[in-house]
């Protein structure tokens, strides 16, 4: 199911002050991108995950975010760099931006 142009508006406007926010669809959901480093993918069911990498990766499962996972063939689940924004996060603009602030500055 691809995003609608309701929900891709949506999660520009909430990273809008992280700064000049591009996008980019791909897989039937959406790359956010800051200075053309993807720092968050929005997931075709319209979840938005952020990207941990370093000291990020530790303070996120701290907070208790969702890491995005998926299941392989025969195989243990895999994981992905990403985890799923707080609920509180994508109610508080400020939330979001700030979680996203911090993940940009250990790209």
């Amino acid at each position: 199911m691809a995003l609608s142009a309701e929900e891709i508006a949506f999660a520009v406007d909430l990273f809008s002050d992280v700064g000049p926010v591009t996008t980019r669809k791909m897989f039937g959901g959406l790359g956010l991108y800051l200075d053309g480093a993807i720092f968050a993918v929005m997931m075709s069911d319209g979840r938005i995950m952020l990207k941990g990498q370093g000291e990020m990766q530790a303070r996120f499962d701290a907070m208790g975010m969702e890491r995005w996972t998926y299941q392989r063939d025969g195989k243990p689940p895999a994981s992905m760099p990403y985890w799923a924004l707080p609920d509180s996060a994508l109610d508080d603009a400020s939330e979001a931006v700030d979680l996203a602030r911090a993940a940009i500055s250990h790209l």
